[in-house]
């Protein structure tokens, strides 16, 4: 069973013991620093990994993502492709990323070589409704 001797140093009180002991050697440094164990046999076993994990947490350098994947889905491409029937679909990932929510609404512009979507707000979904109904009106006036 291995023990560790010491308690490893952390945070600034590593980073400055490291400073202190440039001229050594690395493994000489992981050891000075605590980071060794003692096997059954007696002999040292200098843990340079998890030396180098504690230098990087010290200088800010985080090893490991904040939010742990879930590991389900893809990332997102943020590029889309024309289905077989014609159809370009958005996935879920983009519309939850812009805060969307079932029934909003858009307006398809079509430029040269590119789609514009623009959100209508409340103001002018009802324009749009009060317009489509005087359309009906209209139409049901003519027959």
């Amino acid at each position: 069973m291995t023990e560790t001797a010491t308690a490893p140093l952390t945070g600034k009180t590593l980073l400055a013991k490291v400073k202190e002991l440039s001229t050594l050697p690395r493994r000489e440094r992981a050891k000075q620093c605590g980071y060794y164990t003692v096997t059954k046999n007696s002999q040292v076993r200098v843990n340079l990994t998890d030396f180098y994990d504690a230098l990087l947490s010290a200088r800010g350098i985080p090893l490991s993502p904040e939010a742990p994947k879930d590991g389900r889905g893809r990332e997102p491409t943020y590029r889309v492709s024309v289905h077989q029937n014609g159809q370009i679909v958005i996935g879920a990932t983009y519309t939850k990323a812009m805060g969307l929510k079932p029934g909003d609404e858009f307006e398809i512009r079509l430029g040269y070589k590119h789609i514009h979507l623009i959100q209508l707000s409340e103001s002018e979904k009802q324009l749009v409704q009060s317009d489509d109904d005087a359309d009906a009106d209209e139409s049901d006036a003519e027959e």
